[in-house]
Parts: C-alpha cells; sequence; structure tokens
C-alpha cells in the first residue's frame, strides 16, 4: 500500500474510538429519552397528589442517570447529551422536594449533578410551581397558593443574577425571563382573586345586615300587629 502502512494501526485505533463513542452517544439519547419520559411522569403525578408513586419514578429516573454518567464519563464530548435530562430531574426533585418538605434540594445533595443542569431544572420548576399555586387557588386553599408563590418569587429572586452569565451556562437567560413572566402573571391572578374574595366578604356582610334588617322589621310588624289585636279585644270588654 506504498509508504503510508505505518499509519494503518492508529487510524485502526481512531475508528475503534469512534466507533465506541458512537456506540455510547446512541445510548445515551436512548436513555436520557427514558429519564424525561419518567420525570414527566413523576411530575404529573405530583399535581395529582400522588407522591409515592412520583418518589418511586425520581428515584428509578435518578439511578438511570447515574448509570448514563457512568457511560458518558470517559468520553468529555458526550455529556452535552446528559444535561437536558439531568435538569428534567432537578425539576422534579426540586418540585417533589417543595410540595412534600417546603424545601428546595441544594445542589449538593443530588448526587453528580452539573451546575448548568440544576440552575436550569430550578427554573423549570417554577412553570410547575405556577401550576400548584393555580390549583391551590381552585381548591380554595389560599394560605397553601400564597406560600407556594412566595417560594416561586424567592426562587426567581436567587436565579436572576445568573442570567448575566448565558455565555457559559446557555439559555439561563432565557429562562430567567420566562420565569418572571410567570410570576407577574401568578400575582396578578393572585390580586385579583383577593379582590373577588375581599368583594364577596363585603356582599355578604351586606346579606347579612339586609337578613338582620328583615327579620327585625317582621319582628316590628309581628309586635305591633300583636299591641293592635290586644287594643281591639280591650275594646271589646
Amino acid at each position: 500500500m506504498g509508504d503510508v502502512d505505518y499509519l494503518k494501526e492508529p487510524l485502526d485505533r481512531i475508528m475503534e474510538m469512534l466507533k465506541a463513542i458512537e456506540e455510547r452517544r446512541e445510548r445515551l439519547i436512548k436513555g436520557t429519552r427514558d429519564v424525561v419520559m419518567l420525570c414527566s411522569k413523576a411530575i404529573v403525578n405530583i399535581h395529582a397528589s400522588d407522591l409515592n408513586t412520583a418518589g418511586e419514578q425520581i428515584v428509578r429516573a435518578a439511578n438511570m442517570m447515574d448509570e448514563l454518567k457512568h457511560v458518558a464519563e470517559e468520553y468529555p464530548n458526550l455529556q452535552a447529551y446528559l444535561v437536558g435530562a439531568e435538569a428534567e430531574l432537578v425539576e422534579a426533585r426540586a418540585l417533589y422536594s417543595i410540595v412534600r418538605e417546603h424545601r428546595v434540594p441544594i445542589i449538593d445533595g443530588l448526587s453528580m449533578t452539573s451546575m448548568k443542569a440544576y440552575l436550569l431544572g430550578l427554573l423549570d420548576c417554577i412553570g410547575e410551581l405556577k401550576r400548584q399555586v393555580y390549583d391551590r387557588v381552585r381548591e380554595g386553599k389560599g394560605s397553601d397558593a400564597l406560600r407556594l408563590f412566595s417560594m416561586m418569587e424567592a426562587l426567581y429572586a436567587m436565579l436572576l443574577p445568573f442570567s448575566a452569565y448565558d455565555n457559559i451556562v446557555q439559555g439561563v437567560k432565557r429562562k430567567v425571563d420566562v420565569a418572571r413572566i410567570l410570576i407577574e402573571d401568578v400575582r396578578a391572578m393572585l390580586t385579583e382573586e383577593v379582590r373577588r374574595s375581599s368583594m364577596l366578604e363585603v356582599m355578604q356582610r351586606m346579606e347579612m345586615m339586609v337578613e338582620k334588617e328583615k327579620s327585625i322589621g317582621v319582628g316590628r310588624e309581628e309586635k305591633e300587629e300583636s299591641n293592635k289585636e290586644k287594643r281591639m279585644e280591650e275594646g271589646d270588654e
């Protein structure tokens, strides 16, 4: 084959390495899809108040994620395939912890979670908290709705400064902007709900006053009628 026969051995090594990378990439694509699906189901179950099932699904997704990280650990270029699924797992874990324990999990408590996935997952969780607030309002649990909205605002305030690092954590600024819009929507809804509740209270008080006045008037008429009958009886005597 000429003077380049010496290239065959190193090129064969490169070919084997690329085949190994491609095989791992395919495993990551399928595995991360499964993780995202499990996390999505867990979030649905959290909103349905089925926390036991959601917790089991989150544990399964976390175990799958750990396996995928081992698949990608030797090849830095494959790490990017993990971020989306890992952020979804952070979102599900955060929502589960907030609903069940009223606290946001810290990154140290989420094994081997990347900085980017943690930030993006928490920002996505703000959108799920919006649904939780609406559900609580619909159920007539005003105090729970306000507590969750307070959590939304606090989380947003803590994450807002990271929008300046969008060149390092791609996508964080857009998610911060989306979170701001969500919070404004919820604030407007809660404000309207408070006004409506206040108006209902005023109307209920007015109705009670009207009913009270009616009962007083009926009592007065009955008393006058009784006195009239009494006078008539006395006159007949």
